[in-house]
């Protein structure tokens, strides 16, 4: 049994892409998106189809230019999350805009009309996931709307500050990134880690320790990865999101994969423990990693948002619909 296969006797495996073609090729359980990805995929000409309806329904909600690239870029994120859904049985993570991330109240509105489009198209809460940054008012958003019913994708989670106010909030599911946590020490050490030495599976093996001991509910989506190996050190995890790439490497493994986290044997955590904002807040910004990804996370997707906002406004422009 090639090793993909056997990941999937012991974690969810979700594909991390805006490509349909590869969701189809790997068959997901789930899938998640985010401002980069359905950046990549919209100068795909296989997807201009949504890009065009997206840019018809814009001109139906406002006559001012600005407006209508804002509402097409939430609509072509929709129609995106629509199309992977034909293809996979569970959820896709669909994110709020990123320029949000510190305001609660505005993430909350946001999440709203992403859920009224989809409802739009047919689709229902429970197959959705809003994916917010993991800030305090993120979290707090996050909360407010879990009770509401709309289940939410915590991201950009690299400290187990987050881990634990996300976790109190009761929010469905949290994507620790791995490869970012990586990619930091990698260039700090001026080193390579072996799997079982990596400061990102390190990170998420403590989450998942804490969460099992305690016993809560959510659901820990590694993410962010660059190797197999990585995703071998996690295997057991309860959800692993991986690119097509690292798909397909692993089902062309067809070595032994042994589970690494399992909730039978936990390592020793710390004391359970709600955070106050400050505790939050002084934790994140004494970890020099936690902070600088955080932050950098967010200016990225703000950035591509942007860029597929500025791609959109061109072909509003060109009245190429």
């Amino acid at each position: 049994m090639d090793k993909l296969s056997q990941l999937r006797l012991m974690t969810t495996v979700v594909a991390d892409t805006g490509d349909i073609a590869a969701i189809k090729a790997v068959k997901p359980i789930d899938a998640t998106t985010n401002p980069s990805l359905i950046l990549k995929a919209s100068h795909d000409p296989l997807y201009q189809g949504l890009i065009d309806d997206a840019l018809i329904f814009a001109k139906t909600k406002s006559n001012l230019l600005d407006e209508q690239a804002g509402w097409a870029a939430r609509k072509v994120a929709v129609n995106f999350g629509v199309e992977i859904l034909k293809h996979v049985p569970g959820r896709v993570s669909t994110e709020v805009d990123a320029h949000l991330s510190f305001d609660t109240a505005a993430t909350l509105r946001e999440a709203d009309i992403l859920m009224d489009l989809y409802a739009a198209a047919g689709i229902g809460p429970e197959r959705i996931l809003i994916k917010i940054a993991s800030t305090w008012e993120g979290i707090a958003a996050a909360e407010n709307l879990e009770k509401k019913g709309i289940q939410c994708n915590l991201t950009l989670l690299f400290h187990m500050s987050q881990a634990m106010r996300c976790a109190d909030a009761g929010v469905t599911l949290i994507s620790p990134f791995v490869g970012r946590i990586y990619d930091w020490y990698k260039l700090k050490e001026q080193k390579e880690f072996l799997p079982s030495e990596d400061p990102g599976v390190h990170s998420v093996k403590a989450i998942y320790d804490y969460y099992k001991t305690y016993h809560y509910p959510t659901i820990i989506m590694g993410a962010s990865f660059r190797t197999t190996g990585q995703l071998e050190a996690l295997a057991g995890c309860d959800y692993l999101t991986v690119s097509p790439n690292l798909l397909e490497a692993l089902a062309q493994d067809q070595g032994e994969l042994k589970r690494a986290l399992d909730p039978h044997h936990l390592g020793a955590v710390s004391a359970q423990h709600i955070l106050t904002e400050s505790e939050f807040r002084i934790a994140l910004n004494e970890d020099a990693m936690s902070t600088e990804k955080l932050a950098e996370g967010i200016r990225l997707f703000c950035r591509d948002l942007k860029a597929l906002k500025g791609l959109l406004t061109q072909k509003l422009q060109g009245n190429l619909v």
